[in-house]
Parts: C-alpha cells; sequence; structure tokens
C-alpha cells in the first residue's frame, strides 16, 4: 500500500472539469496515492483576494504532500495581479527543470518523439521588473550558474536515461553574450560527462524556423533552454501534436515534482464538456509515476494511444465529436482493463 499524498488543484476555468475526468481515471486504475484536492488560482483570487493566488491553507497541503498536481488556472494579465500558480510553485519548491515530450501518435502526418527541457525557475519568469517612468519599466532576465547547472546535469541525465545521442542547446549568445553566456558554460562543462552525447548550439529565432520548416531532424533527441525561450519552443513544437491537449509536463526539483497539462484554462471553454482531456490524465499518470505507481502510469499511456489511435473518441481538436468525460471515460475503462490482464 503507498503512503504516498498528492495536493490536486483544481484550477479555474475547464480546470475543475478536466481535473475530474484526471482523478477519476486514476481511480479507476486503484490508485493508493492519497488525492486531497483544493482550489487556487484566479477564480479563487477573485472571491478571496489577497497577494497570492494560493491560500495560507493550501500552502500546508502542498508543503505536507509528495507531490502536486496543478490543473489549468488563469493568470490575470494586469500589475496588481499575483504571480502566476505555476511561477509560485516552481520558485516555493525550486522546480528548476520543466520537461514536456512532444511526441505525436499514428493519426499524425509527422511522426516526431522528442524532449524539450526548461529551466523553469529564472530568467524574465523570475518576475524582476519595475517601472522607471510613467512610460518606461525594466524587466530583469536572472541568470545564475547554480541555475544552469542543474538543469543542465538533469537534461543530460535524461537524454542517457532515453538513449538520446543529441542534445540541442537554444539560447541567443550572441546578442545576449552574458546570461546566454553562463547557461552555454555549464552545457559545454556538463557535455564532458558525457563525450558520447553531441551537443549543437541553435539561436532562438532560428530554431523556431527549423521547427515549423523541419521537425523531424528533432527526433530522438533533446531541446534545452532557459526559462522564456523554451516556453516559446515547446509551445511551437507542440503545434505539430495534434493539439496542445495532447501536451503533458512535469515539474521537477531535488525533493518535490508538480504536475501539469502544457495549455491554459479556456474559460471561454468552461463547463461545457468540451476541451481535449489528454493532457491532464498524462500528467496525472507522471504524478503517481513519479509516486512509484510506473504499472498505473503504464497502463494509461498505453490505452491513451490506443484510443486517439483509433479514432472513436476524440474531442473536436482532434477532429472527433466526443466530449470531454466520453473521451476519459474511454481511457478510465481501457486503462483499468489493461491492469486486469
Amino acid at each position: 500500500m503507498s503512503n504516498k499524498k498528492a495536493a490536486i488543484i483544481n484550477g479555474d476555468g475547464t480546470g475543475p472539469e478536466l481535473v475530474n475526468a484526471m482523478t477519476k481515471v486514476l481511480k479507476s486504475c486503484n490508485t493508493n496515492v492519497e488525492l486531497i484536492t483544493c482550489d487556487a488560482g484566479s477564480e479563487w483570487w477573485e472571491r478571496n483576494k489577497g497577494s497570492s493566488y494560493i491560500s495560507d491553507e493550501v500552502w500546508e497541503i502542498l508543503r505536507n504532500s509528495d507531490a502536486c498536481f496543478k490543473g489549468p488556472t488563469t493568470t490575470v494579465p494586469n500589475p496588481d495581479a499575483p504571480r502566476s500558480v505555476a511561477v509560485s510553485i516552481r520558485q516555493k519548491f525550486q522546480l528548476y527543470a520543466n520537461i514536456r515530450p512532444i511526441k505525436t501518435y499514428k493519426i499524425s502526418k509527422l511522426q516526431l518523439n522528442f524532449i524539450c527541457v526548461r529551466e523553469s525557475t529564472e530568467g524574465l519568469y523570475a518576475g524582476i521588473e519595475f517601472k522607471t517612468s510613467d512610460d518606461s519599466a525594466v524587466a530583469i532576465r536572472k541568470t545564475t550558474g547554480k541555475g544552469c547547472r542543474r538543469v543542465v546535469k538533469k537534461a543530460f541525465e535524461l537524454a542517457k536515461q532515453k538513449d538520446f545521442k543529441k542534445v540541442f542547446a537554444i539560447t541567443k549568445r550572441n546578442i545576449l553574450k552574458e546570461t546566454d553566456g553562463i547557461f552555454w558554460n555549464a552545457v559545454t562543462e556538463e557535455n564532458k560527462q558525457y563525450p558520447d552525447i553531441e551537443v549543437e548550439e541553435y539561436y532562438i529565432d532560428n530554431m523556431t524556423q527549423q521547427l515549423v520548416k523541419n521537425p523531424e531532424r528533432f527526433n530522438d533527441s533533446l531541446l534545452l533552454s532557459t526559462n522564456l525561450f523554451m516556453d516559446i519552443i515547446s509551445e511551437c513544437a507542440s503545434g505539430h501534436v495534434g493539439s496542445i491537449g495532447n501536451v503533458y509536463s512535469g515539474n521537477y526539483g531535488d525533493t518535490y515534482a508538480m504536475f501539469e497539462p502544457a495549455h491554459g484554462s479556456a474559460p471561454k471553454h468552461a463547463r461545457q464538456d468540451k476541451v481535449n482531456p489528454v493532457a491532464t490524465i498524462l500528467s496525472g499518470a507522471w504524478m503517481v509515476e513519479y509516486l512509484g505507481e510506473k504499472h498505473i502510469s503504464d497502463a494509461i499511456f498505453k490505452a491513451t494511444e490506443q484510443i486517439i489511435d483509433e479514432g472513436k473518441f476524440l474531442t473536436y481538436d482532434l477532429g472527433g465529436s466526443a466530449s470531454l468525460s466520453k473521451m476519459a471515460e474511454e481511457i478510465a475503462q481501457r486503462s483499468a482493463s489493461l491492469m486486469r490482464k
């Protein structure tokens, strides 16, 4: 029996219905992880106000859990709104490596399989900005050797684990000589520990072009960059996977992890039982794998792949007409069936 605990943040917009679908899939596979649901995000904040999207009570739940799942949450784009839920948790628990696999299914014209690794505690997302006049402001791109070395180490370990022979490091080092210089130095130093892995540097503007023009060239490799650059790159790459609704992710530190779908909260689709649950379900599967239930994760991933490849129960973004709950129900039933075999 597992004694692991996971905090489950419902989120807002489409978050609650997606998280509900995910937890039903996990329970259909008889997870022993204790799932502790709680609320955070802009809808909670609109009701309660304060300086954070996360209450003190929820922070306590997070601290007492072994991992957490964050449903999609809205971040209000105005100067008086708090820092986003994701950024707050990443920085609080030093979840420095955001990992997003980019993998297509058989129904896709393109066949892609690579992994994006993003530094997720520093850079422009550190949130250090201030006004210098009524008509100007400055944002600071924070880069440290420690921050770069730990995410680069994680990336090379993952490349080795996946038997990838190449790492693409994405910078703008010709312009951002100091900050990207620190990142590049971390890459070249860590590469000495993995001489069988080739490193190639791409500038961010060229990389986006290559992802549009010839994404298959990155198959069986790992893409690595700083916070904002890899956020852009992974979103660009997600466009080839059929839907951003398919892209799952994990945020890893040394002793804690947060799992989340890569997409936003899509409030205009809230409570319509419409959006794609795949990214949320697979992020949940990754969470229980992290907590020791790899057999459950394997069943959910296999079931999801089968459902998508069969094409009978797909949401609108994948070319089908199934509802969110119907697609999730089919994944749950197939996962449970695979668990019994």
